[in-house]
């Protein structure tokens, strides 16, 4: 994963994955351990990651996994941390890139408060 910001506040990132056919099964094992991986070191908050799948236009499925860093710097610390660089190294295998597309893609993006229009 990329590194994110060095600040101290929490940071909510969205993870997507792009599995290779015929691999969801054996990633989603591994991406279960992911998120309980990250906070056995401290690095995320108690919220559980959400996880979604959906299909492309290649067919093929993808995952996006939504959780929240500690603070900034935790994305960087956990680039430190075995533990979690042998889940990361392990889920690496079972995706690809495709439609001009990374494997994986890290975003760190920021809650918006809504004041929602009345209809």
């Amino acid at each position: 994963m990329p590194h994110a910001k060095t600040g101290t506040k929490p940071e909510i990132v969205i993870c997507t994955y792009r599995i290779k056919r015929g691999h969801d099964a054996r990633f989603l094992r591994l991406l279960s351990r992911h998120w309980p991986t990250l906070r056995s070191k401290g690095l995320v908050t108690g919220r559980p990651s959400l996880v979604y799948r959906g299909k492309d236009e290649s067919g093929k499925s993808f995952f996006i996994e939504i959780f929240t860093w500690k603070t900034g710097k935790a994305a960087g610390d956990a680039h430190h941390t075995p533990e979690v660089m042998r889940v990361w190294e392990a889920m690496g295998v079972h995706m690809e890139e495709r439609l001009r597309r990374p494997a994986m893609e890290f975003p760190h993006v920021e809650a918006v408060e809504m004041s929602f229009a009345k209809v």
